[in-house]
C-alpha cells in the first residue's frame, strides 16, 4: 500500500472474525480475502493531507485509488470472462458496455472517488500503453474504473488523485493480506453513517472432486445507521441511539444515499453469463447487511473468473475456441459463497475503518467495536 500520509492498522480496529462474529456457514480461504483466489493482486494508494476549512484544490484531502489485477499476468494479453450488473445506477463503472458486449475483462479494475474517474482512466491508459505494444496504433483499450463519492470528508472537487497515485497502486499490487478500512479508494468513504471504505472476504467450496474459491472486495459508501444489520441483528438502530448525531449526506432531494462497488473473483470455471448470476447474488449479500439501494445509490457489481483454461489471448489463430464451464446444476454453492463473502466484506470495511476528520472539521466515527460485540452477545450470536 502506498500512502502520502497516515497508516492503516493503528489502534484496536479489527476484522469481524477477530471479534468472534461469523457470517454464514461456508469456510473462508486462509486470508479471508479476495487474494485467496490464486493470482489476484490488490494495491492501494492512500492520499491524506490537510486539516480545517475546505479550500477547493488545496484540501483537506481524504481520498485514494485501489487497483485489482485479476491474475498474475497481463489481463490485456490474457483476457478473462467477466460480467457487470447494476442494482441502482446512480454511479459509474467505465468499460461496462464492452464487458457486456464481449463477456471479457482486459484491464485491471480501478476504484476511486467520483470526480477522479477521468484522471484514473487516463493514467491506466498510459500505464497499459507503456507495457502493451500496439495500444493506440493496432489496438485500443477501455479501462474499467468504478467510483463512489467521498465529498463528505474529502475535497472532491479538487480532484487530487494524480497519475503517480494510480501507477503506484497498479505497480504495488500484490497477493497476500489486503489492507482494509481507510485505504485506497475507500479512504474518505462513509458506510451506514460510520466510517467505511475497503473490505474483503472469501469462501471456499467443494464441487465434485474440485475445490473453488470466491473472493470479494468492496468499496463501501452507502446506507444510514438504522439500516445496518449484522447477521440479522439491528446493530445500527441500537448503537445509533447511544451516540451523538452521525453526519448525513446532503442531497437536493430526500432519501440521499451513497454507493458501493463489489468486485467478485473466482477460480471456478464460469462463463460470463454465469458470472452475471454471481453479481446478482452479490446483491443479496448487500441486502443481508441492510442495503436498500436508494435513489441516489450507485450499486455496481463486477465478477470475473480467472481459470487459466478460459483466459483468452489477444492473438487468436484458430477460429474455434474451447473452454470449460461448471454445469449450472452445480453452481448453488458458489451463489452461497458470493452472498456470504459480500456481506462479510461490507462488515470488515466497517470494523477495520478508523474514525476520520476531514473537510470543515467533519468527523465520521468508527463503528464502536465494543458495543458491536455486546449487542451480538446479547442476541446470542457470540458465546459468552
Amino acid at each position: 500500500m502506498s500512502t502520502e500520509a497516515g497508516r492503516h492498522g493503528a489502534g484496536e480496529r479489527r476484522r469481524l472474525r477477530d471479534l468472534g462474529i461469523t457470517v454464514g456457514t461456508l469456510p473462508t480461504g486462509p486470508l479471508n480475502a479476495i487474494t485467496d483466489v490464486t493470482g489476484v493482486r490488490v494495491g492501494h494508494t492512500t492520499i491524506v493531507h490537510g486539516e480545517g476549512p475546505l479550500k477547493v484544490g488545496q484540501g483537506p484531502v481524504r481520498t485514494g485509488v485501489t487497483a485489482i489485477h485479476p491474475h498474475e499476468g497481463s489481463t490485456f494479453s490474457a483476457r478473462v470472462p467477466a460480467a457487470i450488473a447494476v442494482l441502482n445506477g446512480a454511479g459509474e463503472i467505465t468499460g461496462r458496455s464492452q464487458v457486456d458486449e464481449t463477456g471479457l475483462l482486459d484491464t485491471p479494475i480501478l476504484l476511486t472517488n467520483t470526480f477522479s474517474v477521468g484522471a484514473v482512466h487516463q493514467a491506466c491508459v498510459e500505464w497499459l500503453s507503456e507495457r502493451e505494444p500496439g495500444i493506440g496504433t493496432e489496438d485500443f483499450v477501455v479501462p474499467v474504473v468504478a467510483e463512489t463519492f467521498d465529498g463528505v470528508l474529502n475535497d472532491a472537487a479538487g480532484q487530487h488523485v494524480r497519475r503517480e497515485h494510480v501507477v503506484a497502486a497498479l505497480n504495488d499490487a500484490t497477493g497476500g493480506a489486503v489492507a482494509e478500512g481507510n485505504v485506497g479508494g475507500g479512504t474518505g468513504m462513509v458506510l451506514f453513517g460510520f466510517k467505511g471504505g475497503i473490505g474483503t472476504s472469501s469462501r471456499r467450496v467443494a464441487i465434485g472432486d474440485n475445490r473453488y474459491t470466491v473472493g470479494v472486495l468492496v468499496q463501501g459508501n452507502f446506507g444510514i445507521a438504522e439500516d445496518l444489520l449484522v447477521e440479522g441483528v439491528p446493530v445500527g438502530q441500537i448503537v445509533e441511539g447511544e451516540m451523538p448525531p452521525l453526519p448525513r449526506r446532503r442531497h437536493r432531494t430526500p432519501g440521499g444515499d451513497g454507493s458501493v462497488i463489489v468486485v467478485i473473483a473466482t477460480d471456478a470455471p464460469l462463463a460470463d453469463r454465469q458470472l452475471g448470476r454471481l453479481c446478482r447474488r452479490g446483491m443479496l449479500g448487500l441486502g443481508r447487511t441492510g442495503a436498500t439501494a436508494r435513489n441516489f445509490s450507485g450499486d455496481l457489481l463486477l465478477a470475473f473468473s480467472n481459470t487459466p483454461q478460459n483466459r483468452l489471448p489477444r492473438q487468436i489463430s484458430d477460429p474455434l475456441l474451447t473452454s470449460i464451464r461448471l454445469a449450472d446444476e452445480r453452481i448453488d454453492d458458489l451463489f452461497q459463497a458470493t452472498i456470504e463473502a459480500t456481506a462479510e466484506a461490507i462488515l470488515n470495511a466497517l470494523t477495520a475503518a478508523e474514525t476520520m476528520t476531514g473537510r470543515d472539521g467533519i468527523t465520521v466515527p468508527a463503528l464502536p467495536l465494543d458495543r458491536l460485540v455486546d449487542v451480538m452477545r446479547d442476541y446470542g450470536r457470540i458465546q459468552a
